[in-house]
C-alpha cells in the first residue's frame, strides 16, 4: 500500500472513530493530514466522517488550490492552512465536536487545571480560542494565537481542534480531551476537583523528556490572576497556561474555587442517617396515602 493509499485509509478510519463515539455528527467535522511537503490530504465538505470511502478525499496545495478529487475542501479548511503555516511539525489535524468538551467551549470554560497528570504530560493546558463564525477568516485568525504552544483546544461555541505528527496521534488527543472533559464535569458535580500542586506540575513537565514527549511550549512559571499575563510578561499564546495552587508540602490542594453544590456539603447533625426497614417504610407510605385521601 503506497504512502496515500494508507493515509487515505487512516482518515476514513480516524473518521468513522469520531462518529462512533459520537464526536461528530452529520456532516460536521473535518481531518486533515500533510502529504508531502507542498500538499495536504483533507476531507471534503458534506460528507459524514463515518461513512466515508478512500476515493472521497480532497488533494490541495498550501494556499488551499484543489489540486485533486472531485468534491470540495472542508468549509474549514482555512482553519487548518493557518496550522500548517505556523507548525511546520504538525503533520495532521482533526477538528470535531465531542458533547463534554464542546460544553466547556460553550460554557467558557478553559480545560486548564492541574487535574490529571496524563493531560498534563501530553497536551499541557487546552484553551480557548475566541469565538469566530465557522468557514470565515476569523476562524485561523482566533486558532492562530495559540497554536504555536498547544496542540489541543477548545473554540467557544463551536468545537476542539487537536493536531499531531501523526494523523492518529493528532485524534488520540482529540479523545484525550474529550475524556479529561467528562472527568472534569463529574468531578464538579460532586463537589469540585483536587489539584495537583504547583511543585507537582513542574515535576510532570519535567518527566515529558523522560517519556518521549515533545511539547510546543513549556508551562507557564506561575499561573496568572485573572485578566493578567503570564509571569515575566510573557504572552499566554507562547506558554501552556495551567491552573495550579502552591501545595506547602501537599501534592493534591483542594480547589475552593468551584462552589460546591448542596449535595456536596458537609454532614451536620441535621443530616444523620435514618435507617428504616421495609416493613416501616411501606408503613409510612400508606399513612401518608391515607392523609393524602
Amino acid at each position: 500500500m503506497s504512502t496515500e493509499s494508507s493515509l487515505r485509509a487512516g482518515i476514513v478510519e480516524v473518521g468513522r472513530r469520531m462518529y462512533a463515539r459520537g464526536y461528530t455528527a452529520s456532516n460536521d467535522g473535518n481531518i486533515s493530514v500533510r502529504l508531502g511537503h507542498d500538499r495536504l490530504l483533507m476531507t471534503p465538505r458534506s460528507v459524514c466522517k463515518g461513512f466515508m470511502s478512500p476515493d472521497v478525499m480532497c488533494v490541495t496545495d498550501l494556499q488551499g488550490t484543489r489540486l485533486q478529487g472531485d468534491r470540495e475542501p472542508s468549509s474549514e479548511m482555512l482553519m487548518h492552512l493557518e496550522v500548517y503555516r505556523q507548525r511546520p511539525d504538525v503533520q495532521a489535524v482533526v477538528h470535531a465536536h465531542p458533547p463534554t468538551a464542546t460544553g466547556f467551549a460553550v460554557a467558557g470554560i478553559p480545560l486548564d487545571r492541574a487535574v490529571l497528570a496524563e493531560v498534563l504530560t501530553t497536551l499541557g493546558s487546552i484553551p480557548i480560542a475566541a469565538y469566530a463564525t465557522p468557514s470565515t477568516e476569523e476562524l485561523p485568525a482566533a486558532v492562530g494565537k495559540y497554536i504555536k504552544a498547544h496542540d489541543g483546544m477548545l473554540l467557544a461555541n463551536h468545537g476542539a481542534l487537536t493536531v499531531g505528527s501523526d494523523l492518529f496521534g493528532a485524534y488520540y488527543k482529540m479523545e484525550t480531551i474529550e475524556h479529561f472533559a467528562r472527568i472534569s464535569l463529574v468531578a464538579r458535580l460532586l463537589g469540585g476537583e483536587n489539584l495537583l500542586a504547583r511543585e507537582e506540575v513542574t515535576r510532570l513537565q519535567q518527566l515529558r523528556g523522560a517519556y518521549g514527549i515533545t511539547a510546543p511550549a513549556p508551562i507557564c512559571p506561575d499561573p496568572p490572576a485573572p485578566g493578567e499575563l503570564p509571569s515575566g510578561g510573557q504572552d499566554p499564546a507562547t506558554c501552556q497556561v495551567v491552573q495550579a495552587p502552591a501545595g506547602d508540602g501537599l501534592r493534591l490542594v483542594p480547589d475552593g474555587s468551584v462552589p460546591r453544590p448542596p449535595s456536596a456539603r458537609p454532614r451536620t447533625d441535621d443530616d444523620a442517617e435514618i435507617r428504616l426497614t421495609y416493613r416501616e417504610l411501606s408503613a409510612l407510605i400508606e399513612d401518608a396515602i391515607r392523609h393524602l385521601r
